[in-house]
């Protein structure tokens, strides 16, 4: 049998994370949070704003397009792919402060890490209903959707404390 094409693999996999054997979405997830991080210690909150932003639009369409060339060897929402969860990762991310900025940007951080894998793992809200649905956009659009209700509970839980 053929192997599947490396770019594909390496942007689906979120730089080989999927193939962590114990959870690959949390793996995914969990990488992109780190890189998150790091940026966080460098860039002003203004500036990891609207990268975080474009690393969400990129990779959202890097992905899909990874995904579709992937499930033709590994099926049709393959573990492995994980730049869905990167992307959703990073969603709710968008709302925290940067590390740097110390206080409670820690637990916004870890917050974020945890109701997206939550919503991922649930799939409530209609997460569940996106995640049946077939095409490698569809693979990307439950864990968007996810980031999304993860956002919105940062943004909240900023907003009132």
């Amino acid at each position: 049998m053929k192997r599947p094409p490396l770019l594909p693999i390496i942007i689906g996999t979120g730089f080989g994370s999927g193939f962590w054997p114990w959870g690959p979405g949390t793996a995914g997830a969990l990488l992109a949070t780190v890189m998150w991080s790091v940026l966080s210690f460098f860039l002003s909150s203004f500036t990891l704003f609207f990268v975080t932003l474009a690393l969400v639009i990129v990779l959202t369409a890097l992905g899909t397009w990874a995904t579709q060339r992937l499930m033709p060897f590994w099926g049709d929402d393959p573990s492995r792919v994980v730049a869905d969860e990167m992307v959703g990762v990073w969603i709710p991310l968008l709302a925290c402060p940067t590390l740097s900025e110390g206080g409670a940007a820690w637990g916004y951080c870890i917050a974020a890490f945890v109701l997206f894998r939550l919503f991922d793992i649930f799939k409530p809200l209609g997460i569940r209903k996106i995640d049946n649905m077939k095409g490698a956009f569809y693979v990307m659009a439950d864990d968007i959707l996810a980031g999304i209700y993860s956002l919105i509970i940062i943004i909240a839980a900023r907003w009132a404390i």
